[in-house]
């Protein structure tokens, strides 16, 4: 079974067919840059240029980085501030004409690495966070999801924590790999004072590079991994989502 899943993301609009049976891409996915500002209406287009590029037809599920409840965007932490309290899944099903589900970004990702990745069969309280723009959390216990948690925005030293430990704030402030474990090493520490888990997914393009900063990182007492289904993770989740899985 194949359904379509768009991952918007602070710098880019990801999206791909994705085969449910296997939780990969069906297809080579296609990205398309985030405009800025990124407005609804601007963002919607770009959505709409990701679909079109594989003449879909059907179901599509969207991720959305912030706050979601009943399809309305609640929050807008790193796009226009324009998204917040729209109906995003009545704008984005009427841009592209076809039926839309939308769910917060690092939930999707979380939902299919539980499912088809690195948290598949663990049963205790596992925190995926996907490291970008910002940090996107997807908190599971039993295998059941805490949804639109946003612990990046949990503070630390005085910031937001993804102002200080996100991929982003790596590269503008060009921080060497130990600097910036040193940072996300804070982070998890603060997390795990408050959530105890067993495990911590970390997820995000920069997963792919998890062996320059994860072994780096000490005094976190919860297993630490990356991603297995690295920064396709929320593609595969909107789809899981548009298909009611």
């Amino acid at each position: 079974m194949e359904i379509f899943g768009v991952d918007i993301g602070g710098s880019g609009i990801k999206g791909a067919p994705v085969d449910l049976d296997r939780g990969e891409l069906a297809q080579e996915r296609h990205k398309v840059l985030t405009p800025h500002p990124a407005t609804p209406r601007s963002v919607a287009d770009g959505v709409a240029e990701v679909v079109g590029h594989f003449d879909w037809q059907g179901p599509v599920g969207i991720t959305f980085p912030g706050v979601v409840t009943g399809g309305i965007t609640r929050t807008a932490a790193n796009v226009d501030k324009g998204w917040i309290d729209t109906d995003a899944r009545a704008l984005l099903s009427d841009r592209i004409g076809q039926p839309v589900t939308i769910l917060n970004d690092a939930d999707a990702a979380g939902v299919a690495e539980m499912t088809f990745g690195a948290g598949r069969g663990r049963k205790g309280t596992v925190i995926v966070l996907t490291l970008g723009t910002g940090i996107g959390s997807a908190v599971f216990t039993g295998g059941q999801l805490v949804p639109n948690t946003e612990l990046g925005h949990l503070e630390l030293h005085g910031h937001d924590a993804e102002k200080r430990a996100s991929t982003k704030a790596k590269e503008d402030e060009d921080l060497s790999w130990p600097h910036w474990a040193h940072r996300v090493q804070k982070y998890l520490a603060h997390v795990e004072m408050l959530f105890s888990p067993e495990l911590f997914i970390i997820g995000g393009g920069v997963s792919r590079k998890a062996e320059k900063f994860l072994p780096l990182i000490e005094h976190v007492r919860a297993e630490m991994i990356p991603a297995q289904l690295q920064n396709n993770a929320g593609i595969v989740g909107a789809a899981m989502a548009a298909a009611g899985k």
